[in-house]
C-alpha cells in the first residue's frame, strides 16, 4: 500500500513539475517592483518564498539574486537570497529522495557508485561546498543528484550555505552592474571562485574515506 501510494505520489509530483516548469518563469524587475508596491511590507516574504519556488526548479537563479541586491541592498538582499537557496535546495534533496530514492538506490549496485556514495556519505560536504562555488554547475541539478545519494541532510545543508555564499554575495552586490556590462572584477573573481572550487572537487577525489583507509590498513597496504 505505501510502494502504491508513493507511486501515485510520484506520478502527481512528475506531473506538477513538468507544468510548473512550463508555465513558471523568472519575474522581471518591473513585474517585481510592481509587487512590491502591491504587497507593501510583506514583499520580503513573498520575495523569498517565490526564490525557494522558482529554484526548484531548473531555471537559473542568478536574476532573482541580482534582483535581491536592487530591491532590498546588500545586506536584506543577501540574507534573502542565501536563506532561500538554502532552504530551496533542502527541500529539494527531501522531495526527491522521497519519492526516488527507494526505486533508483536497488539499482546503483556498481562498485564505483557504491565508493562514490560511501564518499559522498562520510565527506559529501566538502564536495558539495567546492560544486556551489562553481558557476557552471546547475543548482537544481546538484539537488536532484545530491538526493539519490546517502549525503546527509544536515552537513548537505551547512555545505550548501557555504559554498553559495561566495557566489550569492558577489551577484547580489553586483547586481546593479550586472543589469549592463558585467564588471571585469566579477567576472574574475568568479572565475577564482571556480578554481578553488574544481579545487576542493579534486582534493575531495584524491583524499581517501575513513572506510578506504581501514581497509587499506587492515590488507597491510
Amino acid at each position: 500500500m505505501r510502494t502504491r501510494w508513493k507511486m501515485v505520489a510520484l506520478v502527481a509530483a512528475v506531473a506538477v513539475f513538468i507544468v510548473a516548469w512550463v508555465l513558471i518563469d523568472v519575474p522581471s524587475l518591473a513585474q517585481l517592483r510592481s509587487w512590491s508596491d502591491q504587497t507593501g511590507p510583506w514583499f520580503p516574504a513573498l520575495f523569498w518564498l517565490l526564490y525557494v519556488v522558482v529554484t526548484q526548479f531548473p531555471i537559473p537563479r542568478t536574476l532573482l539574486t541580482v534582483s535581491a541586491g536592487i530591491l532590498f541592498g546588500a545586506v536584506k538582499g543577501i540574507l534573502l537570497a542565501l536563506t532561500a537557496t538554502t532552504v530551496s535546495a533542502v527541500i529539494s534533496l527531501l522531495l526527491v529522495r522521497f519519492l526516488l530514492r527507494d526505486w533508483v538506490e536497488p539499482r546503483l549496485t556498481h562498485p564505483a557508485v557504491q565508493r562514490i556514495n560511501q564518499r559522498l556519505e562520510e565527506r559529501g560536504w566538502l564536495a558539495i561546498t567546492s560544486l556551489r562555488m562553481i558557476a557552471g554547475v546547475p543548482f537544481s541539478i546538484l539537488n536532484y543528484a545530491a538526493a539519490l545519494t546517502r549525503v546527509p541532510v544536515l552537513p548537505f545543508a551547512a555545505a550548501t550555505f557555504v559554498g553559495s555564499a561566495p557566489g550569492t554575495i558577489l551577484v547580489t552586490l553586483f547586481g546593479e552592474t550586472l543589469t549592463g556590462d558585467p564588471d571585469p572584477v566579477f567576472v574574475a573573481i568568479m572565475v577564482v571562485l571556480a578554481i578553488v572550487g574544481l579545487a576542493g572537487v579534486v582534493f575531495d577525489a584524491t583524499t581517501p574515506t575513513r572506510q578506504a583507509s581501514t581497509v587499506d590498513r587492515g590488507s597491510g597496504v
